[in-house]
């Protein structure tokens, strides 16, 4: 090992790159809700992206058969040929878009098509542009690689939709990509046709986290593809399915990106796990109405969530059009979110997401995910409602 990995205790320096990762807040607040509760602690959980439910019992039987019937072996670095003939039938019915199956690669959740996907487009040096607020892992990967992510604000009075002008202002040749997330984690911001028709005619490449499509609750989802052939989607089966634990998502790309990527995912992860790839093929086989009943709940939850919120008089200017969060503005109370939700976490029991986590724009917010049961989000907006109170009275 050379000098320069050595200190005088002859300790590893780390990496630049790894310092410039910063932790996950939302699992650091999950971790000492965990903590909380394992000393005897009442914990009501709203800080991390687990839709309620459990697994579909035909998802969970079609891994069983796999395993049965010995699918424990290597598969091809893409994926199953079947599986990825699914994935480009769903969304040939799904947007009408024509997908080739060889554009498809399978991977073991979103997180590591996203490293496929930043790795093939990106260099060091080059930008990546992304809202602000953001989902917290995004400018990890990109500046992980060696690459900045650069970011445009998005305004809670537009919903925290991204506007294709303001993106536009930010072009320069160092800009390589543009990173959108609709339905979007953190903000449940929806782009609609114009927002994605617009950013679509920029130039750059789009990468589209399409993750939380079909928890939508105002109108159609509406893939990227459907606008240009010139992106990377991504996209897995954690919230659509309730799949979190399973790992597995997938990248849809132009062919002449699917070679690079395919090297990196046979050297960083050879190939998703083979009986999980069944999972997916059940998945894929579940119907529209299935969908649409498994999610109807969140509404009536998003709306009983904001009304609570507007009460306690720290709710965003306009509610969310999908996904399954919400971020309350306590910029009146606190400049400081991390030390808020901590704060929050020690006198209510109720654990949320810091603001800060998904970017400087989300600093004096919270996020509060909605995807519990409803008796459960009703005791959370009261200790909240409590909470808030004695505050105010302080």
């Amino acid at each position: 090992m050379s000098a320069r990995h050595l200190n005088s205790q002859q300790e590893p320096v780390l990496s630049d790159r790894v310092e410039l990762v910063k932790p996950f807040l939302a699992m650091e607040i999950l971790e000492k809700a965990q903590q909380y509760e394992a000393e005897g602690a009442s914990v009501i959980h709203m800080e991390v992206g687990e839709p309620g439910g459990e697994t579909p019992t035909a998802i969970k039987e079609a891994v069983v058969e796999a395993i049965r019937n010995n699918d424990t072996g290597y598969t091809h670095s893409l994926g199953k040929p079947v599986l990825r003939e699914a994935i480009a039938d769903y969304y040939m019915r799904t947007y009408n878009v024509d997908v080739n199956p060889e554009q498809v690669i399978v991977t073991s959740g979103s997180s590591p098509a996203m490293l496929l996907a930043f790795s093939a487009l990106l260099d060091h040096g080059d930008r990546m542009i992304m809202s602000d607020p953001y989902y917290a892992c995004y400018p990890n990967f990109v500046n992980y690689i060696g690459a900045e992510p650069l970011l445009v604000p998005v305004r809670e009075e537009e919903a925290f939709r991204l506007q294709p002008a303001e993106v536009k202002k930010r072009l320069d040749p160092s800009v390589k990509g543009i990173l959108i997330n609709s339905p979007a984690n953190p903000t449940g911001a929806v782009l609609g046709e114009k927002e994605l028709r617009g950013l679509a005619e920029l130039g750059p490449y789009l990468v589209s986290d399409e993750v939380y499509h079909g928890i939508n609750y105002s109108g159609q989802d509406h893939s990227i593809l459907e606008y240009t052939d010139r992106a990377v989607v991504i996209n897995g089966f954690s919230k659509r399915n309730i799949m979190t634990g399973w790992r597995l998502g997938y990248l849809i790309a132009p062919l002449k990106l699917v070679r690079n990527m395919q090297k990196l995912q046979q050297n960083l992860f050879i190939c998703a796990c083979s009986f999980i790839q069944a999972a997916g093929i059940a998945a894929l086989q579940e119907s529209p109405e299935t969908l649409e009943k498994r999610f109807s709940g969140y509404n009536e939850r998003r709306l009983y969530l904001y009304r609570a919120l507007q009460k306690i008089g720290i709710a965003p200017v306009k509610p969310p059009d999908g996904a399954f969060y919400m971020m309350a503005n306590v910029k009146a109370y606190t400049g400081d979110s991390y030390a808020f939700a901590l704060r929050i976490l020690k006198e209510t029991g109720v654990a949320v997401t810091p603001g800060i986590d998904f970017g400087p724009g989300a600093e004096g917010y919270i996020r509060i995910s909605y995807a519990c049961p409803m008796e459960m989000l009703k005791e959370a907006m009261q200790r909240l409602e409590n909470f808030f109170r004695k505050l105010n009275n302080g």
